[in-house]
């Protein structure tokens, strides 16, 4: 059995879906702000920032930590030269000197190789730094563009919600006085299809913008004015006024 509702009431439907159409317009403004995709974009960029700040930070600490090593184990050369250089002074054996002096050799020789590597170690250390603090800066660069488009963002989406609670509160005005049946068609078919009502002006259905055929338009004069129509073409509740053509 066809849904019955007065003509005044489906008209109210029109004026309902206007707000409805004004609040979907609005969401879509909010989603499509034109921020967000950058936004997204640096935050992907930034995960691959922030990853390679730990990495030059692990560098750097591998780096550090080989040139405290090489630094101890040139103390410790230097602490046995001493000792030896010390001992060869007091030392009366030929043999025990030769030998003191051969390690005293060796121990130089091997002081000198950790030298040089001390300046490799330490200069590994300092590229490091560069590194880090390279990384940082790109990441910080990047942070401080996120921020400051958020903060953008965010401003406009202010707006843009406080429309949105004018509209919804002017919805619940506009819905009150339709008929719960009523209404609860038109948000069904809302829900499903996009749009819960539509005017038929000049014979055309304004939510698809295709005019119906002359047997649909024969159809709807037989009905009667509290029957309630769905448009053929958007399943929408399809008002009928004095500039419907019929």
């Amino acid at each position: 059995m066809a849904l019955k509702a007065t003509n005044g009431d489906q008209r109210l439907l029109l004026t309902l879906q206007d707000v409805d159409t004004r609040i979907m317009r609005l969401l879509a403004k909010r989603r499509a702000l034109p921020q967000t995709k950058r936004i997204e974009e640096l935050d992907a960029q930034l995960a691959v920032l922030d990853r390679a700040v730990l990495d030059r930070l692990g560098a750097l600490d591998d780096a550090s930590a080989e040139v405290r090593r090489i630094e101890s184990d040139v103390q410790l050369v230097e602490a046995r030269l001493a000792k030896d250089r010390t001992r060869l002074e007091t030392v009366t054996d030929s043999k025990t000197a030769t030998a003191t002096e051969h390690e005293i050799v060796t121990l130089e020789r091997r002081r000198s190789t950790l030298e040089d590597l001390e300046l490799e170690a330490m200069q590994a250390q300092e590229d490091a730094e560069a590194a880090l603090a390279a990384a940082r800066a790109e990441a910080g660069a990047a942070r401080a563009e996120r921020e400051r488009l958020a903060a953008e963002r965010d401003e406009q989406a202010a707006g843009i919600e406080a429309e949105l609670a004018e509209a919804r509160a002017e919805r619940d005005e506009r819905a009150a006085p339709v008929p719960a049946d009523l209404l609860a068609l038109y948000e069904r078919q809302r829900e499903r299809y996009g749009i819960g009502a539509t005017l038929l002006q000049r014979r055309t259905s304004v939510a698809s913008g295709v005019e119906l055929t002359a047997s649909e338009l024969h159809q709807i004069r037989q009905a009667p004015d509290d029957e309630v129509i769905l448009d053929p073409n958007s399943s929408a509740i399809l008002v009928r006024t004095e500039d419907s053509g019929i």
